[in-house]
């Protein structure tokens, strides 16, 4: 659920290497490591003609060696796929922590795939982009560029878009994929940032948002108590709500990138808060309250007709057991909680 599109230097340069007239851009993009690596998969360095450069696919050398294939293949236009191994003694001279090897594809820049992908970013959704790496020479590195509505840019030619997008689907992480015994995609995947939903402004909430802002998730806060949902308690918030849960989330996506966080430990607002989040795609559901309190809960639940399989979903007592006493050290049992969600989900 995590993609390398939202933190690469390289993607905001590039826009501004275009706006100043530039046309003659390469990509170079990491399709696989082995052994350790300081950048993921996904992680991307863009390079113009002129020799600048911006973004990261591992350091020191491999950079430059990059970046010499980079000006050959935008003279040329053929797309190269890199594969560099180092031993662990010469490990560190080339950014490769203890020794590994990286696979790089280096292409010229898709300017139509790009500013599709941008508008994804800047809208926060979600979608990805097929790139065939391994291949007859006239479809090497051509592109499919898909949301998850279903626009399209680009094509990959015959039979291999459908085939393609298949593999798509079911991706969990950006990886490469054999379509067939001659042509292989790499799925670069664009994710949204996850968000965290909070429903109940309590004083543990104020620490929840906090905590997970700092992660890099969109932050909610939903409650129809006027003194617990407040601009005073929440100015760090992305959003704040001051309605009922059925009102609330009708205006709030709850997607696979989504984590719900049920805090107010009163029926009336909890309750219709997991009615309408057990059934949608959200990777984290959890409320508070003791094992009483929980027990309680899911036998209303269960008399509402949810299923022991729907109510499974629903960590409670929210939150790791590290022996957390108070607002301040729940919060960060409940954000480590929904932190290893997110990764066993992805």
């Amino acid at each position: 659920m995590e993609d390398a599109w939202h933190d690469v230097a390289a993607w905001h340069d590039v826009a501004a290497w275009r706006q100043a007239g530039e046309q003659s851009i390469a990509l170079a993009t990491v399709i696989q490591t082995w052994g350790s690596a300081p950048r993921r998969v996904g992680a991307k360095m863009a390079i113009t003609a002129g020799g600048a450069m911006s973004g990261s696919v591992s350091g020191g050398c491999v950079e430059s060696a990059v970046a010499t294939v980079a000006a050959a293949v935008l003279e040329t236009g053929r797309p190269r796929l890199l594969r560099f191994g180092v031993a662990d003694e010469t490990a560190w001279g080339v950014g490769l922590a203890c020794g590994g090897s990286i696979e790089i594809f280096v292409q010229p820049l898709n300017t139509a795939v790009y500013d599709f992908l941008h508008q994804l970013i800047q809208n926060d959704d979600a979608g990805g982009c097929l790139t065939i790496i391994r291949g007859p020479e006239d479809l090497l590195g051509r592109q499919l560029a898909f949301s998850r509505a279903g626009a399209r840019v680009g094509a990959l030619g015959g039979r291999w878009d459908a085939a393609a997008l298949a593999a798509a689907r079911s991706a969990q992480q950006s990886q490469r994929v054999l379509l067939s015994d001659e042509v292989e995609i790499f799925i670069d995947l664009v994710c949204p940032a996850p968000a965290l939903v909070v429903v109940g402004g309590v004083h543990i909430a104020i620490s929840l948002t906090s905590m997970a802002r700092t992660l890099g998730y969109r932050t909610v806060v939903i409650d129809p108590r006027r003194a617990f949902g407040s601009a005073q308690r929440f100015p760090h918030v992305d959003r704040l709500i001051q309605a009922w849960p059925d009102k609330a989330f009708v205006d709030v996506q709850l997607t696979p990138e989504t984590a719900v966080a049920v805090l107010t430990h009163d029926p009336k607002i909890d309750d219709p808060a997991l009615k309408t989040v057990l059934p949608t795609p959200v990777f984290y559901v959890g409320a508070l309250g003791s094992r009483k309190t929980h027990a309680r809960r899911l036998e209303r639940l269960r008399a509402a007709g949810f299923s022991d399989a729907a109510l499974n979903r629903i960590h409670g007592p929210i939150g790791l057991d590290i022996g957390a006493v108070t607002p301040q050290e729940i919060a960060l049992a409940i954000l480590a909680e929904i932190v290893r969600a997110q990764r066993r989900s992805g």
